[in-house]
């Protein structure tokens, strides 16, 4: 575990290991969804876009975090979005998801195309941010015996006691999910969609091993969202499907 790999001389800055992670994601990630955008034969405005989900995923990170723990919690809501902790995946798709899409209605862009061109860079990108997780020591899960439990003593929520380290297995879990991603880039009705669910479904299972508090129905918060995301890519990818069904077939719907 190596919370911070140097400090900048004279400016006492410390460089975490997540932040370079997360800046290896977005790099990695980027030129992943490039590949797809050229594959498609997008607009080329479509590439300035990743700027704009970027930006969006960082904000909206930053933005969910401050406000769930200054409800929960009751901190000050502006030390926590001034803060350089803490941050919350799925603040972070909703703002990517929702700047993506303004930005492509400004540079007149589909945004189901580009949406699932981002799919494999999304998985690929939320595995390595996980890694980050894990060279911080933050968000493990339950005291285990297990031979790969790992304790975090330096890390942001420090323990002394082998735990599951949750954020492997989420990053574990995602690389497969990329790989199926790429596989079915040219065959899914709504690729983006499938990303949703294959991340709903394995975040709604590693939950079990976390210690969140359970807050509705015995689920936690992140199994609810992992519900919803279930929902939302099952549901857009039967839309989309039945789409392309009729556009293959106009008029045999009877509708």
């Amino acid at each position: 575990m190596y919370p911070t790999l140097f400090t900048i001389p004279g400016l006492g800055l410390e460089i975490s290991s997540f932040g370079v992670m997360l800046a290896i994601a977005f790099l990695v990630g980027s030129w992943i969804a490039n590949l797809q955008i050229q594959e498609k034969g997008l607009d080329a405005d479509a590439s300035t876009l990743l700027i704009y989900v970027m930006l969006g995923g960082i904000v909206g990170s930053k933005l969910y975090f401050a406000i769930d723990i200054w409800f929960r919690e009751g901190r000050p809501f502006m030390e926590l979005l001034l803060s350089r902790g803490g941050i919350t995946w799925y603040g972070g798709l909703v703002g990517a998801i929702v700047v993506g899409a303004i930005g492509c209605r400004i540079h007149g862009v589909s945004i189901k195309a580009f949406a699932d061109c981002d799919a494999v860079s999304a998985a690929v990108g939320q595995s390595l941010g996980r890694v980050g997780c894990f060279l911080v020591g933050d968000d493990w899960g339950r005291p285990t015996d297990l031979p790969w439990g790992i304790a975090f003593p330096r890390g942001v929520e420090p323990t002394d006691v082998p735990v599951h380290p949750t954020m492997l297995y989420e990053a574990l879990w995602l690389m497969p999910v990329a790989g199926f991603l790429w596989w079915r880039r040219k065959k899914s009705p709504f690729l983006f969609g499938e990303y949703l669910a294959c991340n709903g479904l394995g975040r709604f299972f590693i939950e079990t091993w976390r210690t969140n508090e359970r807050v509705l129905f015995g689920l936690t918060e992140a199994q609810i969202i992992g519900v919803s995301l279930i929902l939302l890519g099952v549901g857009g990818w039967i839309y989309y499907a039945r789409k392309a069904a009729a556009e293959s077939h106009p008029g045999s719907s009877g509708l």
